[in-house]
C-alpha cells in the first residue's frame, strides 16, 4: 500500500508540474510574448547561475571525496594488493584533472558566451594540432596504466611461484567451495572429474578411490543392465537405457585407464587435506592459487587480497600473493571483532550465487604449521570400505550427473 501511495504522489505531482507549465505559457501570450524565448535579462540571469552552480557542484565533490573516499575499498591486506592501490590512485587521479578541467571549461564558457544577438560564431573547422594534442596525450596515459597493470598481473599469474609457497585448489560447484591443500609434499594429487564421488568431492586419484570408483561404477552398470535385461524389447526406454550403458563403459574405460599412472603420481593425493567453510593462509608466506570448475564458471574473488580469477571447467587457473596482515590485526584496524576475510563468487553462477562464500583465516607462520598439523589428510578422511574393498558412493542421480557433464 505505501508503495502505491509513493507512484501516486509521483504521478500526482508530474500532472501537476505539467499543469503550471501551461499557466505559465498562456500567460506569457496574453503579454503578447512567447514563454520559449528566453529574454536578454533571462540569459544574464542563467548565465550567472552557471557559475554558482559551478561552486556547488565542485564544493559537493569535495565533501563527498572528503566524506567517502576511505570507503572505495577496504585496506589491501597482500603485498602486490599495495601495487595495484597505487595503479587505481593514478587512474583516478587522471580521471578527476580531467573531470574538473572539462566541467570548469563547460560552466564558464556558458557563463562567458551567453546570448548576444550582435555577436557571430565562429565556425571552426580542423586543426591538426589539437588532433594531435587529444590523441596523444590520452594515448601515453593509456599506455603507462596498460603496462603498469600488466606488469601487476604478470607478477601474481606468470612469475615464479618460490618453492616454498603454500599450494590450495579452490574448487567451486553450485554453491559452494572446497580447498585443498598439497601436503607435505608441496604437490596437489592427481584430479580427475569422473572421480567424483560421494567420498571423493573434488575427484582425486589414488589407490584407493580409484578401486573404489571401478566398483562402483560397475555396480551402476550391473543395475542399469538388469533393468534392461527386465524391460520389453524396442521401444524408447530400451534405446535410453542402451545409450547410458554404452556412456557407462566409456566412462569404464576412461577411469581404468587412470591404472596407468605409475605408483609415485598415484599416491601424491594421499597426504592432501580438503576443508570446507573456511580455509587458513599464513602472513608472510606466497600461498599458491590453483582454480577448477565442476558445473559452470565460477570467479574466484578475495577483495582484501586485490585478486580475482575465474574457475573454468575443464581447465586450471591460477594466481599467487602474500598475504600481509593477519585476522587479528585486521580486526584490530577496523574495530570489528566479527570481520573475516572472505572468498566470494563473482560471476552470477545461478539462483544461490549470493550465497557462495568461504571464509579465509590469516594468522601467523607457527599458527598455520599447527592447524595444517592438526588437519587429518585426504588418506585418512576417506570413508571406510566395506568388505569387497568399495567405499559409500554417490547417488545414482549424481552419478548420472557425472556422466552427462
Amino acid at each position: 500500500m505505501t508503495t502505491f501511495l509513493i507512484i501516486l504522489s509521483i504521478a500526482l505531482a508530474v500532472l501537476a508540474v505539467g499543469q503550471l507549465m501551461r499557466v505559465f505559457e498562456a500567460s506569457a501570450k496574453l503579454k503578447g510574448g512567447t514563454s520559449e524565448v528566453p529574454t536578454d535579462a533571462e540569459n544574464r540571469y542563467q548565465a550567472k547561475m552557471m557559475l554558482v552552480f559551478l561552486l556547488g557542484y565542485f564544493s559537493f565533490f569535495i565533501w563527498l571525496v572528503a566524506k567517502y573516499g576511505d570507503k572505495l575499498l577496504p585496506e589491501s591486506a597482500s603485498e602486490h594488493g599495495v601495487h595495484l592501490d597505487n595503479l587505481l590512485d593514478f587512474n583516478f587521479a587522471i580521471i578527476t584533472v580531467v573531470f574538473a578541467i572539462t566541467h570548469v571549461f563547460l560552466f564558464y564558457f556558458a557563463f562567458k558566451y551567453v546570448f548576444n544577438k550582435d555577436r557571430k560564431a565562429y565556425y571552426y573547422t580542423h586543426s591538426n594540432k589539437l588532433e594531435l594534442l587529444w590523441t596523444t596525450v590520452p594515448a601515453i596515459f593509456l599506455a603507462v596504466i596498460v603496462i603498469w597493470g600488466l606488469s601487476e598481473w604478470i607478477g601474481i599469474t606468470m612469475d615464479e611461484t618460490p618453492k616454498d609457497a603454500v599450494v590450495i585448489e579452490l574448487y567451486p560447484k553450485q554453491f559452494d567451495w572446497t580447498a585443498r591443500y598439497a601436503g607435505s609434499d608441496s604437490t596437489l594429487g592427481a584430479s580427475n572429474y569422473m572421480m567424483i564421488s560421494g567420498t571423493n568431492p573434488l575427484g582425486v586419484i589414488t589407490d584407493q578411490t580409484l578401486m573404489a570408483r571401478i566398483s562402483e561404477l560397475e555396480a551402476e552398470k550391473a543395475e542399469f543392465q538388469a533393468e534392461l535385461d527386465a524391460a520389453p524389447l524396442g521401444g524408447v526406454k530400451e534405446e535410453e537405457m542402451t545409450e547410458k550403458i554404452e556412456k557407462w563403459d566409456r566412462i569404464l574405460e576412461k577411469v581404468r585407464s587412470f591404472k596407468d599412472l605409475d605408483l609415485a603420481n598415484r599416491s601424491l593425493g594421499n597426504d592432501d587435506i580438503i576443508v570446507k567453510s573456511e580455509f587458513v593462509i599464513p602472513r608472510g608466506r606466497e600461498v599458491a592459487f590453483k582454480f577448477r570448475s565442476r558445473d559452470v564458471i565460477h570467479s574466484a574473488y578475495m577483495p582484501h587480497f586485490r585478486a580475482q580469477m575465474n574457475c573454468v571447467p575443464g581447465m586450471v587457473t591460477e594466481f599467487h600473493f602474500k598475504p600481509t596482515i593477519t585476522t587479528d590485526e585486521m580486526r584490530e584496524k577496523t574495530q570489528n571483532a566479527e570481520f573475516d576475510y572472505i572468498l566470494l563468487c563473482n560471476k552470477i553462477c545461478g539462483a544461490a550465487h549470493y550465497n557462495m562464500q568461504m571464509n579465509i583465516k590469516v594468522v601467523e607462520e607457527e599458527e598455520f604449521n599447527k592447524w595444517m598439523q592438526e588437519q587429518k589428510t585426504f588418506a585418512e578422511s576417506m570413508a571406510p570400505a566395506d568388505e569387497e574393498g568399495t567405499a559409500e558412493v554417490t547417488t545414482e542421480d549424481n552419478v548420472i550427473s557425472m556422466i552427462e557433464y
